[in-house]
């Protein structure tokens, strides 16, 4: 169901300070603390003793004080007092994840540790740029499976009706959709020609009339994309043009991890090649993009279910494409990674 070795995002800088914060990644229940030195940390929501979760206990400096015994194990998940006791039981400790601060968020890898590469965590382009400017993003809990927002972050069809005030309109039904592959993900893409700019993007193109669109929707492994839309005035843009001066871009950065078969955590930000310090900018993309996404939201929980408790088969149509192709290539991914070593490795 899980690739395991790979990082996920635990939760939002912000919101893990010097505290105990409980939180499930691939149905393991985790507890999250930032060190006295401001790094975070992430261990195994259990005490082995009776597992009690940690989280229920307290800190003590950068160890942490189980709230029924009093066991107190270290960042590193070693147990370091039993009260009352000369000797440590063999056993008595926890897991510890690799845990990074990037983008503003908090990763944790769930897999082998020895194989945990913070270079390996999905990349924000122009992030430095003074040019391009970021919103604040936000967080949900979708109640869902989350290969199904993998199927609709690599879907751009669906505007055309889930968010036909916002993201989409009528001019969003009939392209069809290409699909590329690359060695970490999926890419399904199209231009759209001499279209009516959808309402979201229109109070922020630099250009008046009709418009010719890109829509890029990458999804990398295990479950990471980035969501490009591309505004040029009508007749300047498709596939290998250079952009017009006047082009808007935003790159939405959308981060899914799962807490477990039935429920997805959804964290994302937009990144923006204009008005980079203007915060109403900011906060209008920030109050826009969640609205849409409770769109998503309702519809994702919605297919979750019925899916879930169908009577008759469901079918596939030709937009089906590159979420299938993703989720085979993906459950190959996840069948390689269960296979045992050869001997002699």
């Amino acid at each position: 169901m899980f690739l395991r070795n790979a990082w996920y995002v635990a939760a939002r800088d912000c919101d893990v300070t010097h505290a105990l914060r409980p939180t499930r990644v691939l149905g393991e229940r985790i507890v999250l603390y930032r060190s006295s030195a401001g790094d975070p940390i992430a261990l195994e929501d259990a005490c082995p003793h009776r597992k009690l979760p940690l989280s229920m206990g307290r800190l003590c400096g950068d160890e942490v004080e189980c709230g029924y015994h009093g066991l107190v194990f270290s960042s590193s998940g070693r147990c370091t007092r039993v009260p009352a006791s000369t000797v440590i039981p063999r056993g008595a400790q926890v897991r510890s994840y690799p845990a990074v601060s990037r983008h503003g968020l908090v990763w944790v890898w769930m897999g082998d540790a020895t194989r945990a590469n913070p270079e390996q965590i999905f990349p924000v382009q122009h992030a430095d740029d003074p040019r391009w400017g970021r919103d604040h993003g936000g967080e949900m809990t979708v109640d869902c499976n989350y290969l199904y927002i993998t199927d609709n972050l690599l879907d751009p069809s669906h505007v055309a009706w889930v968010h036909r005030t916002s993201f989409g309109n009528s001019e969003c039904e009939e392209v069809p959709i290409q699909v590329t592959t690359s060695t970490d993900g999926l890419i399904a893409w199209r231009w759209m020609q001499d279209v009516e700019v959808a309402p979201f993007y229109a109070q922020f193109v630099r250009f008046g009339g009709r418009a010719d669109r890109l829509q890029h929707y990458e999804v990398r492994f295990p479950s990471h994309a980035i969501i490009r839309a591309v505004f040029v005035p009508a007749g300047t843009g498709g596939e290998g043009k250079p952009l017009h001066p006047d082009a808007m871009l935003m790159d939405s950065y959308n981060f899914l991890t799962p807490v477990d078969e039935d429920h997805t955590r959804y964290f994302w930000f937009q990144a923006r090649n204009f008005a980079p310090r203007d915060q109403q900018v900011s906060q209008r993309m920030d109050e826009g993009v969640r609205a849409v996404f409770e769109e998503d939201r309702a519809i994702l929980a919605a297919v979750h279910e019925g899916l879930k408790n169908r009577v008759t088969p469901n079918i596939d149509l030709g937009s089906d494409r590159a979420p299938n192709l993703f989720r085979l290539r993906l459950k190959k991914l996840i069948a390689a990674e269960r296979e045992p070593e050869p001997v002699g490795t």
